[in-house]
């Protein structure tokens, strides 16, 4: 990640401290962050069951994730690793989210579009950070420094439950958004888009297709 401007971010951020992140920035978070994905995003914002603790207990920084995690017959809880799930299917009741939880920090993989980050992010001046790939879960679990709850578990089980957790130099992650809903995928791929086609100018098609790419029984399909 040379060539990359690189921040360190102690939790929870103000709003002056998320101003001065720039998309693609690679982000390394100090303080709480705490998982809930759309079994405890559905309990909360849909069912109106109330959060499990304070927004203050909780922290500001929401990762969408599945812990690999486990509580043992004294109580003693251990995450080693977080492996990011995708946000785009959370859209839908990030409104009600934002309000109930306070969080000005979603973390997950992949993002969710401009007009996601306009309408739902930036009335409550929150950001989109993003994981850097697959295969980073164990890297990211090195940054876990303790584990201080873990909340509906009976309910929603390991992976969906809410778990809460002090992290140092826990990261890395992009900025995806920004406060002005702007994003960094987005803004990449339109400078990619156009040239894709003449990667591809003179090529044959091809041989083999996907499922799900033809319904032409000519075609050799793997």
């Amino acid at each position: 990640m040379s060539g990359l401007r690189k921040v360190h971010l102690s939790l929870p951020a103000s709003t002056e401290d998320l101003r001065r992140l720039q998309l693609g920035d690679v982000v390394y978070l100090t303080g709480r962050v705490f998982t809930a994905r759309e079994g405890v995003y559905k309990r909360a914002v849909e069912e109106g069951v109330a959060l499990p603790a304070s927004p203050a207990e909780l922290g500001s920084a929401n990762f969408h994730c599945s812990p690999a995690a486990r509580i043992d017959d004294d109580g003693t809880r251990t995450i080693g690793a977080v492996t990011a799930t995708a946000s785009f299917r959370f859209a839908k009741w990030l409104d009600g989210w934002f309000a109930l939880s306070k969080c000005n920090i979603i973390i997950g993989k992949g993002g969710m579009t401009s007009a996601d980050y306009r309408s739902m992010f930036v009335p409550h001046a929150a950001i989109y950070l993003t994981t850097v790939g697959y295969g980073t879960g164990a890297l990211l679990g090195r940054g876990i420094k303790n584990v201080v709850a873990a909340h509906w578990i009976e309910e929603l089980g390991l992976a969906q439950g809410v778990w809460v957790m002090d992290v140092e130099n826990f990261g890395p992650f992009l900025v995806e958004s920004d406060l002005d809903g702007n994003s960094l995928f987005e803004r990449e791929n339109a400078k990619i888009e156009p040239r894709i086609a003449a990667l591809y100018e003179g090529t044959k098609p091809p041989t083999l297709r996907r499922f799900g790419e033809t319904d032409d029984r000519s075609d050799e399909v793997i």
